[in-house]
């Protein structure tokens, strides 16, 4: 779970590198001119064109018939949990799963459901793992409906989910009558990082979401899709849950703007990962996983202090860095952050160390 950032205070400098979360990235100023441009109307009525739009094109990005713009990636997988399960029911997921570990509870809370954890490295499970968490139909356990993937794997390391696992899951779980969602908050950086299409991972997975708060820039928004059943079913727990919107064409068009133009740029991310990555294993006691996308992870217990004191030294350097356990902390790199800030971290992160 990532921690929040720590509040401001008078005492601490302004923040020189964010290496916090992709979700503090700023919308640009072209992202901003095509929001004050876009063509707006009651989205909550279907009177949007701009929303109509950009549910258009993602349904078409991922190969689903319909899509359903909500204001946050949470809300897709609450949604979906909603509409997927019933209470009782039990969802297969990864143990550090997004849906389990960052949202508040959700899953009991709003649907009732509970989730079953699974092992795996590198925040997935394989095919025979989750054939072994199978159980046979009894009124003594719950019914399982619900197998989940994240692509790309948030705490597993920013992780990439190969298309033959996505697969094989997939095939697995609907062979035992469940259904399959996959939570896409990262699903363009695994696109970028491996060349596979949105369609093809999504191919087999019955709901599917993309978040355009992180590295695609925009200040708000994710786009649910799946059949024209099961989006006019997340419609109605859209409008349970205050998620209807009035002139939401604002934000479509800055997650328009993205498609557009975020995309491609994901790749300098990853680069930049890659090199932040190469000059954080030079630092003394400092352990690395090697990254896969925009996200590194970081084992500091051989320098003999913990994360969040690390995270708080480098804050006060101007530093943002998320400390994610006791000895695990997490640099994520983004649209704000460029080759020249990853070495002055890396600069600030050695004198720390050296002091």
């Amino acid at each position: 779970m990532v921690l929040a950032p720590p509040r401001p205070s008078p005492d601490m400098p302004p923040v020189r590198v964010n290496l916090y979360s992709d979700t503090q990235t700023r919308p640009t100023l072209a992202m901003k001119q095509a929001m004050m441009a876009a063509e707006i109307g009651d989205e909550q009525s279907g009177l949007d064109p701009t929303i109509d739009a950009l549910c258009a094109r993602m349904a078409d990005l991922v190969g689903k018939e319909a899509a359903v713009f909500l204001p946050s990636g949470t809300m897709c997988n609450q949604i979906s949990l909603l509409v997927h399960c019933t209470r009782g029911d039990s969802v297969l997921a990864h143990r550090t799963a997004h849906l389990l570990t960052s949202e508040g509870g959700g899953t009991a809370a709003l649907s009732g459901a509970q989730v079953m954890p699974l092992e795996g490295a590198g925040g997935q499970f394989s095919v025979e793992t989750l054939k072994a968490a199978i159980t046979s139909p009894s009124r003594h356990a719950p019914p399982q409906t619900l197998v989940a993937v994240e692509q790309t794997a948030n705490l597993g390391g920013g992780t990439v989910w190969s298309l033959a696992d996505l697969t094989a899951v997939a095939e697995l779980a609907h062979s035992h009558g469940m259904a399959t969602h996959m939570d896409g908050a990262r699903l363009l950086n695994a696109v970028v990082a491996s060349g596979v299409s949105a369609a093809e991972m999504a191919a087999d997975y019955d709901s599917v979401w993309l978040d355009f708060t992180k590295g695609l820039g925009a200040p708000l928004g994710a786009v649910l899709c799946g059949s024209t059943a099961f989006i006019d079913k997340a419609w109605r727990w859209k409008q349970r849950m205050g998620g209807a919107l009035r002139q939401a064409g604002m934000d479509a068009a800055a997650c328009l703007y993205a498609l557009d133009h975020h995309v491609a740029r994901l790749a300098d991310d990853h680069a930049n990962a890659a090199q932040l990555a190469k000059l954080f294993a030079a630092l003394p006691g400092i352990t690395v996983e090697t990254p896969q996308t925009n996200l590194v992870f970081l084992d500091t217990t051989g320098t003999g202090r913990t994360a969040g004191e690390l995270a708080q030294a480098l804050r006060r350097q101007g530093v943002m860095i998320s400390a994610m356990g006791p000895y695990r902390l997490r640099a994520c790199t983004h649209l704000d952050v460029n080759a020249a800030e990853i070495a002055e971290a890396a600069e600030i992160f050695r004198i720390i160390l050296a002091a």
